[in-house]
């Protein structure tokens, strides 16, 4: 047996203890996004009746063909919250800082402050449970997170109604988010994977990339005033499509010469096995 003297025992055992958990990092920092992914769709905005590439079902797509985007012209909507969700595919900036136990140091929870709508969301890192399916739900949901590797995984539940795709595509309050946080130096990259029994037949992935900004400087406040949009609206009637008259089915369609059916969306048009459908049309 070897005679290790039991001072240099000691202060092994102690620096064990108490150093952090194996490959966790810090991400704490100023984000700003990359457009080079989904760049329409993050900045401009999806076209209408651009439902390609989704896993929706009918119900989604009905919801959608029959929206109308006056609709955001309603005091109401005008500024509405996009979710925890669907939050990162337009611009913003991302602050995130840790918050630990000013005694033990341990990690109590990651936060996150988005510019888009001023949002701020916390990520509990303490191992305490979800709230029961009745409590109050949220635009950013409850979120508990661990570390997988170098991997911030992140589980949110209790998320608000919104949008899986912002030109009508409904998601569900009943959706569950999972979120990974990737770290390579100043290169930040998030990947979600939305489950939504109501609105999806499969999970939805998507994936956005950060790059850390050291310049403070820029607007990280997002004033939203609700004002006249739409004048002389009825204001009994909220603005809508009746199944079979949405004047945009085929303009999409259309402008890039494809099918109707591709347009609609729904998970086959997911894969690359796809195109053999399209090219047999």
């Amino acid at each position: 047996m070897l005679n290790i003297p039991r001072a240099l025992l000691l202060f092994a055992l102690t620096a064990l203890i108490g150093s952090p958990a194996f490959a966790q990092v810090d991400l704490s920092g100023v984000w700003g996004p990359t457009f080079h992914e989904d760049s329409a769709e993050r900045g401009p905005g999806p076209e209408l009746v651009d439902f390609m590439g989704l896993p929706i079902n009918a119900a989604a797509r009905q919801w959608a063909l029959s929206w109308d985007p006056d609709r955001l012209g309603l005091p109401e909507h005008q500024c509405q919250v996009h979710t925890a969700a669907y939050i990162h595919r337009g611009p913003l900036r991302l602050r995130i800082w840790e918050e630990r136990d000013p005694q033990t140091q341990d990690l109590i929870a990651i936060h996150m402050y988005s510019s888009t709508y001023e949002q701020n969301r916390v990520i509990w890192m303490d191992g305490r449970p979800h709230p029961p399916e009745y409590a109050v739900h949220t635009w950013q949901g409850f979120s508990t997170g661990k570390w997988e590797g170098n991997i911030l995984t992140i589980y949110t539940t209790h998320i608000k109604q919104g949008w899986t795709r912002r030109n009508g595509l409904p998601s569900s309050d009943r959706i569950t988010l999972v979120d990974h946080f990737i770290r390579h130096d100043n290169h930040l990259t998030h990947v979600s994977v939305v489950t939504d029994p109501v609105y999806l037949t499969e999970p939805l992935v998507k994936s956005e990339d950060y790059l850390m900004n050291d310049n403070t400087g820029g607007n990280w406040l997002w004033p939203c005033e609700y004002v006249e949009e739409l004048p002389n609206h009825d204001n009994s009637r909220v603005p809508s499509w009746a199944p079979g008259e949405n004047p945009f089915l085929h303009e999409f369609a259309d402008k890039w010469k494809i099918p109707v059916d591709a347009a609609l969306g729904g998970a086959e048009t997911m894969y690359p096995e796809y195109i053999k459908k399209l090219g047999a049309k």
